[in-house]
């Protein structure tokens, strides 16, 4: 069930910067963006410094491998809107959407390097059971992967599960292709702030 806070929930400043992203984009604004908005003090300033941080901070992962993670987490969370939007957002910072549709299609054939793989499967183990062993983060280093890049998969692991399960409960509407390429487009220039 949609609620209805993310359509009307907002002052009037709130809803005429709105009204002139529609208009100079061509496209509603995302859930995704609206939520933010609401309760900034709250959820909205917190969440995206936080997300902006794991996907768009220091790290040795590539903006397209930590796009990809996030969609691949989403996907694991069967959400629709973040599963688009993120594939979307990895297939533009890759340049290469064949790419991403074999890891979100087949994980063990697809052609990505060990490090990523393992990290992936890791994060969705982590996804949908809550939890993972030692030996899943020792499979993980034996790939490659370090721990630094662990430390920053888990952190778009988190940002994710959490934005996945909002996606969930607010009833983010799915956007047209073109929405979900414009907004790939102002992620990749412009972050999660």
């Amino acid at each position: 069930m949609r609620l209805d806070i993310l359509n009307n929930g907002y002052g009037l400043g709130t809803k005429l910067l709105f009204a002139l992203i529609r208009l100079f984009s061509g496209h509603p604004v995302p859930d995704a963006a609206k939520l933010t908005f609401y309760r900034p003090d709250f959820y909205g300033a917190r969440a995206k410094e936080f997300t902006h941080e794991a996907m768009r901070g220091p790290s040795t992962w590539s903006v397209g491998d930590r796009e990809l993670m996030a969609a691949y987490v989403s996907k694991v969370n069967e959400t629709a809107f973040c599963i688009a939007a993120h594939t979307a957002t990895a297939a533009r910072a890759y340049k290469d959407e064949p790419r991403v549709a074999a890891v979100l299609t087949d994980l063990a054939s697809a052609p990505i390097e060990e490090p990523l793989r393992a990290t992936l499967r890791m994060l969705g183990k982590l996804t949908r059971e809550g939890t993972v062993s030692t030996q899943d983060m020792r499979d993980v280093l034996a790939a490659g992967a370090t721990p630094q890049q662990i430390k920053d998969a888990l952190a778009v692991c988190a940002a994710f599960n959490i934005t996945d399960r909002l996606a969930d409960a607010f009833g983010f509407e799915l956007l047209s292709p073109e929405g979900f390429e414009a907004g790939a487009k102002y992620l990749l220039e412009r972050g999660y702030r």
